[in-house]
C-alpha cells in the first residue's frame, strides 16, 4: 500500500471509528456464530431432498433462456433441447462442478476494515434491499426516490453491524433506468466505504459494476480474479427457469472472480409445490443449476446459495415470511447447503405493513431461524417491511437492536475465577448488595448489553419524558444518525477516476432500456 493510501485508510478508520453522541452501538467486529448448527431433519430426510432434485435436474430440466448459456452447458456435456430450450443437469456433472467452489471467501471493500469473511460460521448482515417504496412515520410510504436511497446508505455506512448495502435500498426512481446503476455505483462509492453490489439486469450493468468496483478498490483486473470485491443476487425465474438477464449475471461475475448469490424464490403454493420438501427440492435443483454455470464458466469462482423458501397466503396468494414454515425451511435449507460445503445467505424478513408487533417478532422469528440455520450472509438485515414492498427506517432501527442483542447472546460466557465473583461475594456479604463492590466497579461500563432503542427507564421517568414508544425513539435515532453522519475519506486519485468513468459512461447513454 502506497503512503497516500495509508494516510487514506487511517483517515477512514478514525472516522469509520468516531464515537457518536445521541446513540450507543457495538464497534464493528467479525460476527461469528457460536451456535451449532440446528437440525430439523434427519440425515436420511436431507438425502431424499437432495435426490428429488437430482431427478429435477436430470429428467424435468431447468429452462435456460440464453443462447449463450446453453452453448456452455452443452459443451460440457450436458444434454440440451433448443426448441424448448431445456437444459437437463447430469447429477455427477453437477456435484463435480460445486466440488470447485469455494467453502469460504473474504470479499474485499474498498476500506480493508470492512472486509467481509463469508462461509464457515461467519455471519455477515446487510441492509434492506430492491424495495419500490419508503417509509418512515414523517413521510409515510412514498415512491422510492434519491435522497431516501441516499439516506439508506448513510445508515449503512454507519450502523457497524451491517456489512453492506445488499443492493439499492430502495429504487430510486428519479433517476432514469438507463444510468440508474451508475449514479447509484457513484452514491455507493461516495457515501460508503463498504463492499458494492451491482444488480444483475443486462451484461452490460454487470460490466460497469465490476469496473466500478475495481476503481474503488485501486486494483488491477487480474488482481479482481482472486480478490472478489462486488456481488451479486441471482434469483432464479421459479418455477424451473433461468432468464436471460440472470443467467448473463452469472456467466459474467464468474468470469470476473465476482460473487454470484444464486436464490431461488420459491414461495411454497405459487410458484413451488405447496409442501415444504416440494418447495426445497425445487429450491435446491434451481440453486445447484445456477451455481453449477458458474463452476462451468469459472472453476473456483466464489458463489453463495440462497435459501428463500416461504409460503403464500392461501386466502389472498400473498407472500407470508417470519412464518414457522419459512423458520423450518431455512433450517433445513441450511442443512442442505453444508451437503455441498458452500456459504449460505439468508433473509430477516416479515410480512406487516407496518413497523409494529407483527413486523417485530416476524423478523425475530426469521432472525432465529437463520442463526440455528447456520446462514453466513444475511440480506434485507434491517429494515424490510410489507413483504419487501417497503424500506423503512424505523424498522432498520428495531432490526439493528434485534441483531445486536443476538450477537451478544452468541458471545460465550466467561467462566474464569475473576468471572465467578467470588471474593465479591464475600465483600457484598449476606444479605448485602454488589453495587459498591470492587468487583462491580471494574466491569460496570462494560458488564451488560447497552440498548440502542430499548427504553429501560421506570414507568414515572419514562412517562415523564413523553411516553415515547419505540416506534417515536426508532424515529429520533436514525434521524440523529443521520445528522451527524460524516462522509468516508476516500483516496482522492481513485474518487476521480470513478466518476472520469461514470460521466463517460452517462455520456454514452448507459445501457439501453424500453423507456
Amino acid at each position: 500500500m502506497s503512503e497516500a493510501n495509508e494516510r487514506s485508510s487511517g483517515r477512514r478508520s478514525r472516522r469509520g471509528h468516531r464515537v457518536k453522541a445521541s446513540f450507543t452501538q457495538l464497534p464493528r467486529q467479525k460476527v461469528v456464530n457460536s451456535f451449532e448448527p440446528m437440525k430439523i431433519i434427519s440425515d436420511d430426510q436431507v438425502e431424499a431432498i437432495h435426490n428429488a432434485s437430482m431427478d429435477i435436474l436430470e429428467n424435468i430440466g431447468i429452462m435456460v433462456r440464453l443462447p449463450r448459456a446453453r452453448e456452455i452447458l452443452k459443451k460440457a456435456g450436458q444434454k440440451v433441447d433448443e426448441d424448448k430450450q431445456i437444459v437437463y443437469f447430469d447429477r455427477h456433472f453437477v456435484m463435480e462442478a460445486m466440488s470447485h467452489a469455494p467453502s469460504e471467501f473474504t470479499l474485499h471493500a474498498p476500506n480493508p476494515e470492512c472486509d467481509l469473511a463469508v462461509g464457515g460460521r461467519n455471519l455477515v448482515f446487510s441492509m434492506v434491499a430492491s424495495t419500490p417504496n419508503a417509509m418512515d412515520m414523517d413521510g409515510g410510504r412514498r415512491t422510492g426516490n434519491r435522497i431516501d436511497f441516499r439516506n439508506f446508505l448513510k445508515l449503512t455506512q454507519s450502523l457497524n453491524i451491517l456489512g453492506t448495502s445488499g443492493g439499492y435500498p430502495v429504487e430510486p426512481v428519479d433517476i432514469h433506468a438507463s444510468i440508474r446503476h451508475l449514479e447509484c455505483g457513484r452514491d455507493f462509492a461516495t457515501l460508503t466505504e463498504k463492499v458494492p453490489y451491482i444488480y444483475s439486469l443486462g451484461r452490460q450493468r454487470n460490466l460497469d459494476g465490476i469496473e466500478m468496483a475495481r476503481i474503488m478498490r485501486g486494483i488491477t483486473m487480474d488482481e479482481m480474479l482472486t480478490q472478489p470485491s462486488l456481488f451479486t443476487i441471482v434469483n432464479s425465474n421459479s418455477p424451473l427457469m433461468l432468464d436471460q438477464p440472470m443467467l448473463e449475471g452469472i456467466i459474467e461475475m464468474a468470469a470476473h472472480g465476482q460473487v454470484v448469490m444464486l436464490t431461488p424464490f420459491t414461495l411454497a403454493g405459487a410458484m413451488a409445490p405447496v409442501t415444504l420438501a416440494g418447495a426445497l427440492a425445487q429450491q435446491n435443483a434451481e440453486a445447484l443449476a445456477g451455481m453449477s454455470l458458474a463452476q462451468t464458466v469459472r472453476p473456483g469462482a466464489p458463489v453463495v446459495y440462497g435459501g428463500f423458501t416461504s409460503n403464500v397466503d392461501m386466502k389472498s396468494g400473498a407472500p407470508a415470511f417470519g412464518t414457522p414454515e419459512y423458520a423450518k425451511a431455512t433450517i433445513a435449507s441450511g442443512q442442505l447447503i453444508r451437503r455441498y460445503n458452500i456459504p449460505f445467505r439468508s433473509s430477516n424478513v416479515n410480512a406487516s405493513n407496518a413497523p409494529d408487533a407483527q413486523a417485530a417478532y416476524e423478523s425475530e422469528m426469521s432472525l432465529w431461524s437463520v442463526a440455528l440455520g447456520g446462514a453466513n450472509f444475511v440480506k434485507h438485515a434491517a429494515g424490510w417491511l410489507e413483504g419487501g414492498l417497503s424500506a423503512c427506517f424505523e424498522k432498520v432501527i428495531m432490526d439493528v437492536e434485534m441483531i445486536q442483542m443476538m450477537i451478544e447472546m452468541m458471545k460465550p460466557i466467561d467462566t474464569s475465577p475473576e468471572s465467578l465473583g467470588l471474593d465479591a461475594m464475600r465483600e457484598a456479604g449476606h444479605g448485602g448488595h454488589f453495587f459498591g463492590t470492587q468487583h462491580t466497579q471494574e466491569r460496570y461500563e462494560t458488564a451488560f448489553y447497552t440498548p440502542i432503542l430499548s427504553d429501560w427507564r421506570n414507568f414515572e421517568s419514562w412517562v415523564e419524558a413523553g411516553s415515547p414508544d419505540a416506534m417515536t425513539r426508532a424515529n429520533t435515532i436514525y434521524k440523529a444518525i443521520l445528522a451527524e453522519y460524516e462522509e468516508p475519506a476516500h483516496d482522492p486519485a481513485r474518487m476521480e477516476e470513478l466518476n472520469e468513468f461514470i460521466d463517460k459512461r452517462i455520456a454514452e447513454g448507459g445501457v439501453k432500456t424500453d423507456f
